[in-house]
């Protein structure tokens, strides 16, 4: 009996082969989603830094109005 007429090389080994090839294409398709997700991610934080700035400034204008309308320094 020769090597490729083997049970070995005929079924299993191309269904090695096979979840090998899936797994690296998988592999790249999770890279491709994280790169996508860390973006994302990015875009959202800068999103929330500039909102925290204008709550720090809105506090900050508040605390000025309140100051010169207190009962208390009339």
């Amino acid at each position: 009996m020769n090597w490729w007429q083997q049970p070995f090389v005929q079924v299993a080994l191309p269904i090695i082969i096979t979840f090998a090839i899936a797994t690296w294409f998988q592999s790249k398709r999770i890279d491709d989603l994280r790169d996508s997700m860390n973006k994302r991610f990015d875009a959202v934080e800068r999103r929330l830094e500039r909102i925290e700035s204008l709550l720090t400034d809105h506090d900050r204008r508040i605390t000025v109005v309140e100051e010169r309308t207190s009962p208390l320094r009339r």
